[in-house]
């Protein structure tokens, strides 16, 4: 098996039986017409998928740029084309948004789980066939758990019942960014020899995210999701300690290595960071660190004292329920954050308009199920440090 991690995020697996799968899926394309240039011989002969060259793992690409004037304030080969893992989420999240933004879809909407979205490799929320989840379960289970499910479904509903047209959707829209050497075949960063980005393109990403949702942006700070009894902590290991960090997504394969794209501000400079191909967690959280460092002095920010992790606000996902359980969820949040979790998460719920509350501010919500889904029958990750023992992205 293929492992692939979102140190703390989505598992990627890929199987030989899913590349052989994936052979005969192109020789079906290939007498539609809608695949030139496959050599029917060598799939005869049985012969693999030849990745793009896209993996470098322990060779990292570094970026680092103000999100506010776009200046480059470091850069490592950030135009080497990279396997994006789970950091592939932050389109699904952009597209989430603009889709919210635009009333197609809402917070609070049911969102069906297919086969296709319940089967996905983890990591995952462990949703099952039939079952339903809302927007906000599902955005806040993307930037905490970084749960493969949860983002095929999501990718489902916007993309009319079909992933690859969503992922068809992600490349269009990355393209209009900017993002000129990226490519997306599926919402979650799941192995793909044909997913692939650069740290340029992602920083870029980073920046329209948080320059193009304000409203949304604090979902990536979550520390924890509460979701179905279970308490989901976030991966992102930066928000822990690192001063001035507030977001935003790692990401985990073999053949990527380990990814992040962290943003911090200090004296109202704000910083997109993004660090592919790192050997190890402790690597890349290094990495990032000195690298946004650099960037603050190059911004002729002070340098400060890195302390114990920061404590951040507490989201609960929305809650039908009463006070009752808001106040013990709120209980149960307080007494996790005595510790340092290696990863936290959490999970803001929606109401019916589109309201946010500043991140000082506590929203009490509880992960019950979504509204009816009568309502809504149209179409709609940290691995320890030197071993990773499951793949997630």
């Amino acid at each position: 098996m293929w492992s692939l991690h979102d140190d703390g995020g989505a598992d990627n697996a890929v199987s030989t039986t899913r590349v052989k799968n994936k052979i005969h899926i192109r020789v079906g394309r290939v007498f539609s017409g809608r695949v030139l240039g496959v050599s029917l011989a060598a799939l005869a002969l049985g012969a693999s998928v030849k990745p793009a060259a896209a993996q470098y793992v322990g060779h990292m690409s570094v970026f680092v740029a103000d999100a506010r004037t776009g200046a480059v304030l470091a850069q490592d080969n950030p135009d080497l084309q990279r396997y994006p893992a789970s950091l592939t989420k932050l389109m699904t999240l952009y597209m989430t948004f603009k889709a919210l933004r635009a009333g197609a879809i809402s917070m609070d909407q049911a969102v069906p789980i297919s086969i296709h979205a319940a089967t996905r490799e983890p990591s995952k929320l462990g949703l099952t066939p039939g079952a339903y989840l809302t927007v906000e379960q599902g955005i806040l289970g993307l930037v905490t758990k970084s749960a493969n499910d949860a983002a095929c479904a999501l990718g489902e509903l916007i993309g009319g019942g079909d992933e690859e047209r969503f992922a068809e959707m992600m490349t269009a829209q990355a393209h209009a960014l900017g993002m000129t050497r990226t490519t997306f075949r599926n919402a979650s960063g799941l192995p793909d020899p044909e997913q692939v980005t650069t740290a340029r393109d992602l920083g870029i990403l980073a920046e329209r995210l948080i320059a193009d949702f304000p409203e949304d942006y604090h979902y990536f700070s979550v520390p924890t999701f509460y979701f179905r009894g279970r308490e989901i902590p976030n991966h992102n290991p930066m928000l822990r300690f690192y001063p001035g960090a507030d977001g935003m997504k790692t990401g985990y394969t073999a053949q990527a290595g380990l990814n992040l794209v962290t943003s911090a501000i200090r004296n109202d400079v704000r910083l997109v960071g993004v660090v592919m191909g790192a050997s190890s967690s402790a690597e890349r959280s290094r990495t990032m660190a000195a690298s946004l460092d650099q960037g603050f002095g190059a911004e002729g920010v002070p340098a400060v004292e890195y302390t114990t992790p920061v404590a951040r606000p507490l989201i609960l996902a929305r809650s039908a329920a009463g006070r009752r359980r808001a106040m013990l969820m709120l209980a149960a949040a307080s007494r996790g954050s005595r510790g340092t979790p290696l990863q936290v998460a959490e999970a803001p719920a929606a109401s019916g308009k589109r309201k946010h509350s500043h991140l000082a501010s506590v929203r009490l919500v509880s992960a019950h199920a979504p509204k009816s889904a009568a309502k809504h029958s149209h179409a709609t990750h940290a691995a320890p440090a030197g071993k990773h023992s499951r793949s997630r992205t």
